[in-house]
């Protein structure tokens, strides 16, 4: 879902990295994006194979690349003139009145009213360049704050600064969101000691993290002070271990598990989740290796057709890559959609996990 694929940047959706990585024409001159690495600039659509988050900078016009250091790209010619769509203007002017409330994320029928236009329209048009409702950008903003706000302040005062009504509103959102009550959130793993470790696998840096209870994070990323910052953001309170030797067999059995081996389903958990995220997460384990699901699938098994869209987020939300296998979750019409730890590892996993299958089958 594209809900899986919008990325977050500090407390604000990152709607125009999400431009670039769909290449969306709509955003052609409405802003400008620039690799470190390459030096180069590009318009939004630029069809040149996609940079790492990390590495890309925006700007609102070619001359301000330039006077940053870049030089315009020879395929995608952003120094012309390009005419941006209306849907796109309409995006870019939203998030700029959210962004520009950061102590009071607006409503929808106010923002509705700010941008002059109807909230029906708003909202066939958040759906149609994002994936997700108006409604739903600005709880996952109000979740954001609130888990900013909650380390300098008590859960009450957090939960008003942040744009909550009551508190019923934030614990509605708060399974979901934060996989954790407020109050658990707000200790940040205090009292608690998580070991670390980090390791090479075909995908790139694993990291898996326990508490005494059980492991309660594996990820994926391009570099370990990525991954233990990440970490760290995350349980914020809790004393961290680097212990290689402790959660050796956790990553050989993790490893393991991306040649087919299911010792992997053996592995203690301690996850923080709703009822609802521990569901689907368990079914994520029932899927075959070598096989898909797609989130209407999934969310039959569950008995509740209609939870499609709750079925990605708890995808989205998993803290456990391959041990919940959120990988093997694409849409209905065959697309891979997203994957929290990238789409283009999504694919090598899926890839990786048929050939596996073939051989093993055809023994």
């Amino acid at each position: 879902m594209m809900r899986e694929q919008l990325s977050k940047q500090g407390n604000a959706i990152d709607w125009r990295w999400h431009a670039v990585e769909t290449k969306n024409p709509e955003f052609d001159g409405i802003f400008y994006f620039a690799v470190q690495t390459t030096g180069i600039f590009c318009r939004p659509s630029c069809s040149s194979k996609t940079a790492k988050r990390e590495n890309v900078s925006f700007f609102a016009t070619p001359t301000d690349a330039e006077k940053a250091g870049y030089r315009a790209c020879l395929r995608c010619k952003p120094k012309n003139e390009y005419f941006p769509g209306a849907a796109a203007t309409l995006i870019q002017k939203a998030f700029e009145i959210l962004h520009s409330d950061e102590m009071e994320v607006p409503t929808v029928d106010e923002l509705s009213s700010r941008l002059n236009v109807s909230p029906g329209h708003l909202q066939k048009t958040f759906k149609a360049i994002l994936g997700l409702s108006p409604k739903e950008v600005t709880d996952m903003m109000r979740i954001e704050n609130f888990k900013k706000n909650v380390r300098e302040t008590d859960v009450t005062t957090s939960l008003y600064e942040s744009g909550f009504g009551s508190s019923r509103s934030l614990y509605e959102k708060a399974a979901e969101r934060l996989g954790m009550t407020p109050a658990i959130y707000k200790k940040g793993g205090k009292g608690m000691t998580i070991n670390y470790t980090i390791a090479d696998s075909p995908l790139g840096k694993l990291m898996v993290a326990a508490t005494e209870k059980g492991i309660c994070s594996v990820s994926f990323g391009d570099d370990a002070d990525s991954l233990k910052n990440e970490l760290e953001n995350e349980f914020f309170a809790a004393e961290m271990s680097n212990n290689d030797a402790l959660l050796k067999g956790a990553v050989n059995a993790i490893l393991r598990s991306l040649e087919g081996e299911k010792t992997i389903l053996t592995l203690p958990l301690d996850l923080r989740a709703s009822a609802f995220q521990m569901r689907v997460w368990s079914e994520l384990r029932k899927i075959p290796y070598g096989e898909t699901r797609s989130y209407a699938e999934i969310a039959e098994k569950l008995g509740n057709p209609k939870s499609v869209r709750a079925v990605a987020r708890a995808c989205a939300t998993n803290p456990v890559a391959l041990v919940n296998p959120c990988h093997r979750v694409i849409a209905s019409n065959g697309k891979l959609s997203g994957y929290r730890w990238g789409i283009e590892r999504k694919e090598r996993l899926l890839r990786r996990e048929k050939e596996v299958a073939k051989k093993i089958k055809s023994k």
